[in-house]
């Protein structure tokens, strides 16, 4: 997630920067082609306008649909921080010799509730993991200089930035070595996390340690983790529609295709200099349709490790020591600063 207050010019041109070029380049050939008398071909400025609002409007829609899907992961996160802190706080108080016949030490108890939280800590982080996996639809996965440039933007402006500080060692920080040795082989290790939590509740409840109602509303909340979980994979496994998300790549290259052959002519019936006016003026027109493409064919993945991403290993931090604390504890991992304006 960027969160400085406003994207430098630098920035911008390192991101935008190859787009210009071969905006420049083929508002330039044409403009010499005028020039040249080689073509006189002209398109009124009715019709090209009509196609540019179409095209903003259809890219519009791509990005408002962008925009839903990376506000939701967002609102999806949020409730995995509120439903993990209940789940820690009735794990802290639900969880006593009120019913048992046989009392535990307050030692035992204690292990109990560190072993469910720390189980807990490791879903998440668990869950970060398998949602950082790339798809075949995301930029890291493509071909050619889309795929260079996302992993560039991954290393430099993504899940690079925290590579020293986390790796995977968090399952093994929070399961025991069996239990890390049985789960990380699952399809799903996640889910099985949940599972595992389930499993030790009903021994729980057999044990006296929680009764039937305590026992109900601690399921409900593993509910409420697999009803998340779901979410998160419902957007990072089903892709913005191909059919919206390339056709808005095809209308916007159309639109500037024909764009030059409006402006060219129209700006040399102001004199000859005036046609080399008209390549800036194209070039900066299709950046900013270029640019608005880009954008939504940016923030659509909102799981795919860069800083448009949803900062999951800062909100995986705070739930940990908001259920580290409850425990008592005090040697307690830092917050997850931001980088290079950047907070993953």
């Amino acid at each position: 997630m960027i969160v400085r207050k406003s994207v430098s010019p630098l920035r911008v041109i390192k991101w935008s920067g190859h787009h210009m070029i071969w905006l420049l380049a083929g508002s330039a050939f044409f403009t010499l082609l005028y020039e040249l008398k080689v073509i006189s071909f002209t398109i009124p400025w009715l019709p090209l306008s009509v196609i540019g609002t179409a095209v903003a409007f259809y890219v519009g829609f791509k990005n408002n649909s962008a925009y839903d899907r990376m506000w939701e992961a967002r609102k999806i996160w949020g409730a995995i921080v509120n439903s993990s802190r209940a789940w820690g706080s009735y794990i802290d108080n639900f969880i006593s010799n009120q019913f048992t016949v046989d009392q535990l030490a307050n030692f035992d108890l204690q292990q109990i509730k560190k072993r469910l939280i720390y189980r807990h800590i490791a879903w998440f982080y668990a869950l970060r993991s398998q949602l950082l996996m790339i798809t075949t639809w995301e930029h890291a996965n493509q071909r050619g200089l889309v795929g260079r440039t996302a992993k560039y933007y991954q290393r430099r402006f993504g899940i690079g930035l925290v590579s020293d500080e986390v790796t995977e060692v968090e399952l093994k920080n929070f399961l025991d070595k069996d239990e890390y040795d049985r789960l990380i082989n699952h399809v799903n290790t996640a889910t099985q996390i949940i599972n595992e939590q389930a499993r030790e509740l009903k021994e729980l409840r057999q044990q006296g340690l929680v009764d039937d109602f305590r026992h109900m509303e601690l399921s409900k909340v593993l509910y409420h983790f697999y009803e998340h979980q779901g979410k998160c994979e419902r957007i990072k496994k089903f892709p913005l529609p191909r059919q919206y998300a390339n056709m808005s790549r095809i209308f916007v290259g159309i639109f500037i295709f024909l764009l030059p052959f409006s402006m060219v002519p129209e700006l040399l019936k102001l004199g000859d200099w005036a046609a080399w006016l008209s390549i800036p003026i194209t070039a900066l027109i299709g950046w900013v349709y270029v640019m608005m493409e880009v954008i939504g064919d940016y923030s659509e993945n909102p799981f795919q490790g860069m800083a448009n991403d949803i900062p999951m290993l800062s909100l995986c931090r705070v739930i940990e020591i908001d259920l580290r604390e409850m425990l008592g504890e005090t040697d307690l991992p830092p917050a997850i600063e931001a980088k290079n304006g950047v907070l993953m």
